[in-house]
């Protein structure tokens, strides 16, 4: 019992001084500020969202296996509460003022609301998954068989911390959907590439090719119809993928103006 107690002081502590740190930072003049913007996207984004969620699981798992991961998660919570608390009382006037977390208590009731939100929160290891896999998994496909690369920072960062009126507890999950939405779009955007690549072909369910099309708009952009043959496949993947472009079929980079390529000024290999 005393080490799982340990574990859960230890990570409310970090999670505690982890934030002051990053309250502090912007305080610091010009490198300081320097600092808190490399927090906010890329690497330095990863390594933040690292410490706060999933690197106290990992420590409380390898110190006390699954009792410890508990108890580090019991302290994430714990820390989580206090920083609210303590961010909405030394900013009053947005504590009083308009609140998405009041809007929506009185919408659907206050522990139906707060409830579906902390729900909400066992994604987090998911979206750091996929982040793993974003940086390990899709960047040797840009020079093994040709994908595009994308400069991350585009993708995931975080900038809600900038909108008047957000504290405390709204403050945080909109920071949460910040970078959930960029991970997750980045993420889509690399499968349309994988998808257009190796498998343009229409599924049977039309159903499926309505609700997929959203996120992959090659299946009405260039995909061989379910009942064509391989002939079919082969003559649109040699046309799409000719000249060594290999991104999806509606990729920006295909555009071009006069005949020349779209400049590719955003994109970088990470």
């Amino acid at each position: 019992m005393t080490t799982l107690l340990t574990i859960a002081g230890l990570v409310i502590v970090s999670l505690l001084v982890g934030a002051g740190v990053l309250h502090l930072l912007p305080r610091l003049g010009a490198p300081g500020k320097a600092l808190s913007r490399w927090f906010c996207h890329g690497i330095g984004l990863d390594l933040m969202i690292t410490y706060f969620t999933v690197a106290p699981m990992i420590v409380g798992f390898a110190v006390g296996c699954w009792f410890g991961l508990l108890a580090a998660i019991a302290g994430q919570v714990i820390g989580l509460l206090i920083w609210t608390r303590l961010h909405e009382f030394a900013n009053p006037e947005a504590r009083k003022g308009p609140r998405i977390v009041h809007t929506l208590n009185r919408s659907v009731g206050r522990w139906r609301n707060h409830t579906a939100v902390w729900i909400t929160a066992l994604a987090v290891p998911l979206f750091w998954l996929v982040r793993i896999a974003e940086w390990v998994v899709y960047p040797p496909l840009t020079w093994i068989v040709k994908l595009p690369p994308y400069k991350s920072a585009d993708w995931v960062n975080v900038s809600r911390q900038k909108f008047d009126g957000l504290v405390g507890h709204d403050l945080i999950w909109c920071l949460y959907c910040d970078w959930m939405t960029g991970v997750w779009s980045l993420g889509t955007e690399m499968l349309r590439n994988v998808e257009s690549y190796w498998c343009p072909i229409r599924f049977y369910s039309d159903k499926k090719c309505e609700n997929c099309k959203i996120d992959f708009p090659d299946i009405d952009n260039g995909w061989v119809p379910a009942d064509g043959n391989m002939g079919d496949v082969v003559k649109v993947i040699e046309e799409k993928q000719a000249g060594g472009d290999h991104s999806w079929f509606g990729h920006p980079r295909r555009v071009t103006v006069e005949g020349e390529p779209q400049k590719e000024d955003s994109e970088t290999s990470e």
